[in-house]
């Protein structure tokens, strides 16, 4: 059955990719971005140009996740066009590089509320609408980092995505008897294909940052290098975007909780199967494993 589904930080990478993907399967995709009549217009242009390419319904909204009023008119535009909401993907993001230290508190306080309050934002305003349906899927786009290996100079960014995924794990069990599901997508560290790592922010207080330097001369290139060099030259970040269509067409309550593709196999994957585990063993000792699977009806 063809969904109605919102994507959001949809302008290149991950999003841009899943949106299209989610399209060619047959569905209607909003790829969510900001500024869409600014910078982001190419892109705007490009999605409708492989809307009208590939026969697909994929259309661009303007939705600023750092800013409730442009998350709600989204929404409510989508909801007004259609009656409904299925599908939500967390996807915006914004990667750091350099160290810890070197960051402002302001810069860190920006990057959660990319990474994780965004999704926030968007789940007040879409939820309603889900759980006045009893049915819909919230996808999250993690990072195999939360859990897996992590090198330095990406704390910060480290950080707010374990946020967003500890998020993802608590809105799981109680929107379950709402009757809707979750999965968390979790990518590797792909250094082509996304605009992670070209784009990513420097820390502000440039003293620190040199004073690092001193004794971690290179350390930023070195991690790059090293991680482009530890992944399978096959390794196409399309397979992200891929997966995440295939989860979104199983049927409600046979959708996998946590999907991983890391060419790089970082580890995170057996500590995400622990840490999975022991939640459902807990939920169950408590008499709560129905939160487990979504609601029917």
């Amino acid at each position: 059955m063809s969904k109605i589904i919102v994507v959001t930080g949809a302008s290149s990478g991950i999003g841009a990719l899943s949106a299209r993907a989610l399209a060619r399967a047959g569905h209607t995709v909003y790829a969510g971005m900001r500024d869409t009549g600014g910078r982001n217009a190419p892109q705007v242009e490009a999605a409708a140009a492989y809307a009208r390419e590939h026969g697909a319904d994929l259309r661009s909204v303007e939705l600023d996740v750092s800013s409730q009023d442009s998350v709600d008119a989204a929404i409510a535009s989508i909801v007004a066009e259609h009656g409904r909401l299925d599908v939500v993907v967390h996807n915006a993001g914004h990667m750091a590089l350099g160290p810890a230290e070197a960051f402002t508190p302001e810069q860190l306080a920006q990057l959660y509320d990319t990474n994780a309050i965004g999704t926030q934002r968007v789940n007040r305003a879409a939820l309603p609408h889900l759980r006045a349906q009893r049915d819909g899927l919230l996808v999250w786009v993690s990072s195999s980092s939360v859990r897996g290996g992590t090198p330095p100079y990406l704390a910060p960014y480290f950080a707010a995505k374990a946020a967003m995924d500890s998020l993802a794990v608590s809105y799981a069990a109680e929107l379950a008897r709402f009757g809707i599901d979750t999965t968390i997508i979790v990518p590797g560290a792909f250094t082509a294909g996304t605009n992670h790592f070209p784009h990513s922010g420097h820390p502000a207080d440039t003293a620190v940052e040199a004073a690092y330097e001193e004794r971690y001369a290179g350390l930023s290139d070195q991690v790059g290098r090293k991680l482009a060099e530890i992944t399978p030259p096959d390794a196409d970040v399309a397979k992200v975007a891929e997966e995440l269509a295939r989860v979104v067409d199983l049927p409600k309550g046979e959708r996998p909780f946590r999907v991983h593709i890391d060419p790089a196999d970082d580890g995170g994957w057996l500590v995400a199967e622990v840490g999975d585990r022991i939640r459902a063993e807990f939920l169950r000792r408590i008499d709560l494993a129905d939160l487990l699977t979504p609601a029917r009806g």
